[in-house]
């Protein structure tokens, strides 16, 4: 089994030069800072969302925005950061004692220059090189010129703190087989990879049931592109053209909610004829409206296992090319290089500064 280990795992030597330690530590402060300011943001967003409905006799909001604070340096576990929080003019009164409504943050009590909630929101994630937040999973089959089988590639790709994609792990297996799932997953666990936040995958994976036992944590995702083809593969060829059009209306929705009226407009249109089409979406919603809890900016990335199909079509290429590789052996170290040189051009997720704070666990549904 071929894996692959970023730099920074438990038993890597890195560099011991002053100055690059120096440059690591003002990295990790500059990203606890960043951090610090979306989770505030976010905090602050929230509150003045909950309130949005009241106003005032002149039919403005009692809850806005009200510019920043003035800097202070608040120390935090990854060292020193300045920290500018927002305000908020809050002109509620409280109806017992008449006194002023005061918006207090929970993350950053107002006096506060060091506070165990800051420890808890600003992990030093940009440290754990294994700390994977979102994670694609799926099987990819290769012909293989000699042998009567085809190889079945197990892979993983993971996006770190940073938001930068990588290939976790690489392994001949069986697609559908629990077990070569779970032997693959427990490799990881055991050289000190995190569950997961998110993982996506196909449904028909063996992948799922490994994942419960491994990582009991780690939410479920469902492959669009996968799940469309299964739907469609349900219904006439006639119908597939609005079929198509009603699924982009769900996994293309503004918001969640809007996703599950999607969800109803499809049964109410295919239920009765195709109840089994429609039963491909309803027995799999949850899984396949996850990633619509997560910030929008990460939907585009989280709906299909796009990042392992696009990988692959270089390897596809190379095999058809090939005629497919001699061996197992040979098509397991073919695609492991060429995934490895791939890696280098690989676009970071959209948004990269609120992945971290996903696995801080500081991002609400609503916050983008």
């Amino acid at each position: 089994m071929l894996t692959v280990v970023p730099d920074g795992c438990p038993g890597h030597d890195g560099g011991k030069d002053d100055a690059a330690r120096s440059l690591i530590d003002e990295i990790v402060r500059e990203g606890a800072r960043r951090m610090l300011a979306e989770a505030l943001r976010a905090e602050v967003d929230a509150y003045i969302a909950a309130f949005a409905g009241q106003r005032g006799e002149d039919d403005r909001r009692l809850v806005v925005r009200n510019g920043y604070h003035q800097g202070r340096e608040v120390l935090t576990s990854a060292g020193a950061v300045v920290v500018t929080a927002p305000r908020v003019n809050d002109k509620r009164t409280d109806p017992a004692t008449g006194e002023r409504m005061r918006f207090s943050s929970a993350i950053l009590p107002r006096w506060a220059r060091k506070t165990p909630k800051v420890t808890e929101v600003l992990p030093l994630l940009y440290l754990h090189g294994l700390a994977y937040v979102y994670l694609w999973a799926d099987g990819i089959h290769v012909n293989i010129r000699l042998e009567e089988h085809k190889l079945c590639l197990l892979v993983m790709i993971g996006v770190r703190a940073d938001g930068r994609k990588e290939l976790i792990a690489l392994a001949d297996g069986y697609r559908e087989s629990a077990e070569s799932w779970a032997d693959l997953l427990r490799d990881c666990a055991r050289r000190g990879m995190r569950a997961p936040v998110l993982a996506i995958g196909d449904g028909a994976l063996g992948f799922w049931g490994a994942l419960r036992e491994v990582f009991p944590e780690a939410r479920e995702g469902r492959c669009w592109f996968h799940k469309t083809a299964n739907v469609l593969a349900a219904l006439p060829r006639s119908a597939h053209p609005g079929a198509k059009k009603a699924l982009a209306e769900i996994w293309g929705a503004e918001d969640k909610d809007h996703a599950h009226a999607a969800v109803k407009a499809f049964q109410a249109a295919y239920g009765a004829k195709f109840p089994k089409a429609v039963a491909k979406i309803t027995d799999d919603l949850d899984q396949l409206l996850a990633f619509y809890d997560y910030p929008a900016e990460h939907w585009v990335h989280l709906r299909t296992t796009n990042p392992i199909e696009s990988t692959f079509a270089t390897v596809r290429h190379r095999t058809k090319v090939t005629k497919g590789p001699g061996s197992r052996t040979a098509g397991l170290a073919m695609a492991f290089k060429l995934i490895e040189a791939a890696q280098d051009r690989w676009r970071a997720v959209n948004a990269p500064h609120l992945v971290a704070l996903v696995r801080a666990g500081a991002l609400s549904a609503t916050v983008s």
